[in-house]
C-alpha cells in the first residue's frame, strides 16, 4: 500500500495528464479515458491498491463539485425550468427506486426488497459532467443541458436520501412510507434552509470585511469560499439534514451575493481560476478512483456470488436498459407537458421532441455518487451479520455506471447529429445585446457634465475632446480597446522632440488610459444591470465580465507603467529647467 500522500499526489498527476490526453483522444470522453487508466494501475497483482472509504470520499469529492454547480449553474434557467427539473429531480428518483427496486427482486431473487431498493437508489443519480465531457462539442441544447444539470444538483441528495432509507428498512426490517415521507421532507428541506443560511452568512460577512479592506483580501476570501462547501456539508451532517443539498444551497446563495460585488476585479478572477482547478483536478480524481476500485469490485462477486461471469453482465445491461426505459417513460409521460409549457412561455427555445426525449433519456449517465452510495452501505447488519447481497450491489451498481457511460458515448452523438441545426442561440443573441448596452453606457461615460468643463482649464477640456473623439470612434467601430499604446512615440522621437511635448504626450496617453477605465467600469456596471433585469443569465454574465476584467487588469499595469514614465519625463524637465 502507498503512502496516502503518494497516492493522492499519483491520482492528481494521473488527472492532470488524462485530461491532456483527452485533447487528442476527442473520439473517447475523459471520464472513460480515467476509468480504463485506473483499472489498468489496480489489474495487476502488484499494482495500485486504494482502500476506499465512502465517508471521506462523500466529505472531500462530493461538496465541493456539488458547490460549484450550485455557484455555476444559470439561476435563470434553473428557477424558469424548476418545475422539470424538479419532475426529474424528485418524481423520477421515487419512480426508479420503486419501479426498478421490484423489478431487481424479480429478477435476483436472492436480493432481498430492501437491498433492491438500495440498489435502485444507488443508481438514481445521474452525472452531468459525464454528459458534459460527451456532448461539449455535439450541439445539445443549451436549455436541456440546463435541466440535466438541475437534475444532476438535486437527485444526488435525493437519491443518496432514499439510500439511507432503504439501508435503515434493511437494518430494522420494517420500512415505513410516512415515516419516510415526513423524514424526506425534514432532510430536504432542511438541507437547503441549513446551506442557504450558510451561504448568506458568510457574503453578508465577506462584504462587512471588503467593504473596508476593499481587494486586496481577496486570496483569503478565495480560500474560505472554497471552504465553505466543506462547513455546509458538515453542519447539515451534524444537523441530520442533507450534507449534500446544504452544498448546493450554499453555492446558490454565494451567487446571487456576488451578483452585487462587480468592483472586486482581482477576488473574481481568482476565485474563477481556483474553481476551474478545483473541480477539473475533483472529476478526475473520481474517475481514476472508480478505475482503481474497478477489479477488486469485479472480482468479488465472480468468487462469492458462484454466478457465472456472462450472467452477472446480463444482470447489468437489463438493470441498465430499464433504467433508461423509466427514464424515457417518465420523460414521455411526466415530464414532456411541462417542457411543452415551458416552450410555449419562451422559457425553452426547442421543442420537446421524440428525438430530443430520447436524447435526454440516454443523457442518465452514472457517475461518482452512485459509486460512493453503493460503496457507503455497511457490511455488518446490526446483529453481526453480513449485509445480504452487498457484494453483489456494489459490482451491478458499477456495472451500470460502465454501461450507461459507454452507451451514452455510443447514442449521444449518434441522435445529435440527427437533430435539427439550431438557430442563433438565445445567449449569444443575449450577449450581443448586453455588449451594445455597455458600449452604450461607456459612451455614456465619457461624457462631461457642465460642472466638470467649467471646473477645468481650456487645455484641459482640448485634451478631453481630443481623447473623448478617439474613444468615442473605437467604441462605434467596437475595435480592440486594447490597442498596442495609442498615443506613444517611439524613443527615437521622443529625443527628437521638446521636452514640453513628449510630457503633454504622455499626459494625453495617462488620460486616455484613465478614460478607458471609466469605460470599462461603466460597461461592466451595465451587464450586472443587465442581469438583475434577467436579461442574461449567469454563463453570459460570467463571459462578458471576465473580458472585461482581463482588460481592467491590463489597463491598470499599463497606467502604472505610464503614470512612472510621465513622472521620468517631468523631473527631467524640472531639471533642464533649473539647469537654464
Amino acid at each position: 500500500m502507498m503512502h496516502t500522500v503518494e497516492t493522492v499526489l499519483l491520482v492528481l498527476l494521473l488527472g492532470a495528464l488524462t485530461g491532456i490526453i483527452a485533447r487528442y483522444i476527442r473520439a473517447i470522453p475523459l471520464p472513460l479515458i480515467q476509468i480504463a487508466l485506473g483499472a489498468a494501475i489496480a489489474w495487476p497483482q502488484g499494482g495500485l491498491h486504494i482502500a476506499f472509504d465512502p465517508e471521506l470520499f462523500m466529505l472531500l469529492f462530493i461538496p465541493p463539485l456539488l458547490f460549484a454547480d450550485g455557484w455555476r449553474i444559470p439561476k435563470r434557467e434553473f428557477f424558469a425550468l424548476a418545475r422539470p427539473i424538479l419532475l426529474l429531480a424528485l418524481g423520477l428518483v421515487l419512480f426508479t427506486v420503486v419501479g426498478l427496486g421490484y423489478l431487481i427482486n424479480w429478477m435476483i431473487p436472492e436480493i432481498p426488497l430492501t437491498v433492491a431498493f438500495a440498489l435502485a437508489a444507488v443508481v438514481s443519480p445521474t452525472d452531468a459532467v459525464a454528459v458534459s465531457a460527451i456532448t461539449r462539442s455535439l450541439g445539445m441544447p443549451d436549455k436541456t443541458m440546463h435541466i440535466l444539470e438541475g437534475e444532476s444538483l438535486l437527485n444526488d441528495a435525493s437519491g443518496l436520501v432514499a439510500l439511507k432509507f432503504a439501508v435503515a428498512a434493511t437494518l430494522t426490517g420494517a420500512l415505513s412510507w410516512t415515516e419516510v415521507a415526513k423524514d424526506f421532507v425534514w432532510m430536504s428541506v432542511g438541507g437547503l434552509g441549513v446551506g442557504a443560511l450558510i451561504g448568506w452568512g458568510f457574503s453578508y460577512a465577506r462584504s462587512t470585511i471588503t467593504r473596508r479592506l476593499g481587494d486586496v483580501a481577496a486570496t483569503q476570501m478565495v480560500l474560505l469560499l472554497v471552504l465553505l462547501p466543506f462547513a455546509a456539508y458538515i453542519v447539515g451532517e451534524k444537523m441530520g439534514v442533507s450534507g449534500i443539498l446544504s452544498a448546493v444551497a450554499a453555492g446558490i446563495a454565494t451567487n446571487f451575493s456576488d451578483l452585487d460585488r462587480s468592483s472586486y476585479v482581482s477576488e473574481r478572477l481568482q476565485t474563477v481560476g481556483t474553481w476551474n482547478l478545483v473541480e477539473s483536478a475533483f472529476n478526475g480524481a473520481i474517475f481514476l478512483l472508480l478505475g482503481l476500485q474497478l477489479p477488486s469490485i469485479i472480482g468479488v462477486p465472480l468468487q462469492k456470488a458462484g454466478h457465472e461471469w456472462w450472467i452477472l453482465v446480463g444482470y447489468v445491461a437489463a438493470i441498465s436498459f430499464a433504467l433508461l426505459l423509466l427514464r424515457w417513460i417518465w420523460l414521455t409521460l411526466g415530464v414532456q407537458g411541462a417542457l411543452l409549457r415551458a416552450h410555449r412561455l419562451g422559457k425553452m427555445a426547442e421543442r420537446p421532441s421524440q428525438l430530443l426525449n430520447l436524447a435526454t433519456t440516454f443523457a442518465g449517465i452514472r457517475g461518482a455518487v452512485t459509486l460512493a452510495g453503493a460503496l457507503s452501505v455497511p457490511m455488518l447488519m446490526n446483529n453481526g451479520e453480513p449485509f445480504p447481497a452487498r457484494d453483489m450491489l456494489i459490482f451491478l451498481a458499477t456495472g451500470t455506471i460502465l454501461f450507461t457511460l459507454v452507451l451514452g458515448s455510443i447514442a449521444l452523438p449518434l441522435l445529435l447529429r440527427h437533430m435539427p441545426a439550431p438557430g442563433e442561440s438565445p445567449t449569444l443573441r443575449e450577449e450581443r445585446i448586453a455588449r451594445e448596452a455597455s458600449c452604450n453606457a461607456a459612451m455614456g461615460a465619457l461624457k462631461l457634465s457642465d460642472e466638470e468643463v467649467q471646473t477645468h482649464t481650456p487645455e484641459w477640456v482640448a485634451m478631453h475632446q481630443e481623447v473623448l473623439g478617439h474613444l468615442m470612434q473605437e467604441y462605434r467601430n467596437r475595435l480592440q480597446l486594447l490597442d498596442d499604446g495609442s498615443g506613444t512615440a517611439t524613443s527615437l522621437e521622443m529625443q527628437r522632440e521638446q521636452p514640453e511635448v513628449v510630457l503633454q504626450r504622455k499626459l494625453r496617453y495617462v488620460y486616455e488610459i484613465e478614460m478607458r477605465l471609466r469605460c470599462i467600469r461603466a460597461e461592466r456596471d451595465a451587464i450586472y444591470a443587465e442581469r438583475h433585469k434577467h436579461r442574461i443569465n449567469d454563463e453570459s454574465l460570467r463571459s462578458l465580465v471576465s473580458e472585461l476584467d482581463l482588460q481592467e487588469v491590463s489597463m491598470r499595469k499599463r497606467l502604472v507603467a505610464a503614470r512612472k514614465a510621465t513622472e521620468v519625463v517631468a523631473r527631467k524637465l524640472h531639471t533642464d529647467n533649473d539647469t537654464a
